[in-house]
């Protein structure tokens, strides 16, 4: 019995099988147009989500089941950039598996970086083999390809209406003004200076005036701590003592480094603290910057007691409020 292996013969490639969009004009003519039909769904997609955002107004709410109230501009938008991108892929697939050549073509290994006369006759076979498969005389394909291709561009132009308007000075306006009464939150109590102990902090917001309302923007750019030591605990110069009341002074809560709340005060270092990023600001010196990122100590505002006792702003704040900007002066 011999040792020797035996070689097995080469089986080939299987006989190639016609598609019958190859052989059948009339099925060729079906295929593309059913490719063109999921085209036009695609472009159709985009509409829809194009128009979502500009017709539909955020906070509008349909019934769905299963799912219950979901904000109609999300949904929609969402559903007409996913129908606009899904069946674009469909009908390349389609188009691909029913219409471009599907020949076998057998490629020998070869160095990674191929001579220039074989990269030139690369370019000169694609630009033939893009003509071989069809996009040239397929006028439906082409028109409605780039239809769906030209209008799902559209789509991350039109969303770069949220880029604007531009703020232009908004960003240095708050509510606050000199006569402001300081009101708790939540609550819209007006204040006293008995009302709060040595030690103690309380969150306050500019009351309202008639006919206002008070909206979540407004809550996250008005937002005031109000902190009461001994008068003798501060270290401030002439201008920022007087900008306080019987040892109450009053800053914004908006932290100078990334907006955060600066929610923590511990009462013994008199120290207030972001828990975002840790940076930490010194009450009794007008809230300077003793540890962490922040750059600047945070807005201080001056207030004073209207006739009837109750603390107010003496002045709006004189500085922009929150984290830096382009325009920001200080």
């Amino acid at each position: 019995m011999s040792n020797e292996i035996s070689k097995f013969q080469d089986p080939g490639l299987p006989a190639h099988q016609h598609r019958k969009s190859d052989t059948d004009p009339k099925a060729e003519k079906r295929a593309e147009q059913q490719v063109a039909i999921l085209f036009l769904i695609s472009a159709g997609g985009t509409v829809l989500s194009i128009a979502s955002y500009i017709f539909i107004k955020p906070g509008k709410f349909v019934f769905l089941p299963i799912m219950g109230d979901v904000d109609a501009h999300q949904l929609f938008l969402g559903l007409g950039m996913a129908i606009a991108l899904l069946f674009i892929g469909f009908g390349a697939v389609q188009w691909a598996r029913r219409l471009m050549p599907d020949e076998e073509v057998v490629a020998e290994r070869h160095e990674f970086r191929s001579e220039e006369v074989d990269r030139k006759d690369f370019v000169n076979t694609v630009k033939e083999r893009a003509g071989v498969a069809g996009l040239g005389r397929r006028t439906l394909i082409k028109r409605s390809l780039g239809l769906a291709l030209g209008l799902s561009a559209l789509t991350p132009l039109v969303l770069l209406r949220d880029l604007g308007p531009l703020p232009k000075k908004q960003l240095n306006k708050n509510s606050w003004e000199a006569g402001t009464r300081l009101v708790t939150d939540p609550g819209d109590r007006p204040l006293r200076p008995e009302d709060l102990e040595v030690g103690s902090v309380a969150q306050v917001l500019p009351a309202l005036k008639n006919g206002e309302e008070r909206t979540l923007e407004n809550i996250g750019t008005d937002a005031v701590l109000l902190i009461r030591l001994r008068p003798e605990d501060f270290q401030l110069n002439p201008e920022r003592l007087s900008w306080t009341h019987d040892g109450i002074i009053a800053f914004s809560k908006i932290c100078s480094h990334m907006g955060c709340a600066v929610a923590l005060y511990e009462q013994q270092t008199k120290h207030l603290l972001c828990p975002c990023h840790q940076s930490t600001f010194d009450v009794t010196r007008a809230a300077k910057v003793i540890f962490g990122p922040a750059a600047r100590p945070l807005p201080q505002l001056a207030i004073t007691l209207d006739e009837q006792g109750y603390l107010v702003a003496k002045q709006g704040f004189t500085e922009p409020i929150g984290p830096s900007f382009w325009e920001r002066s200080s």
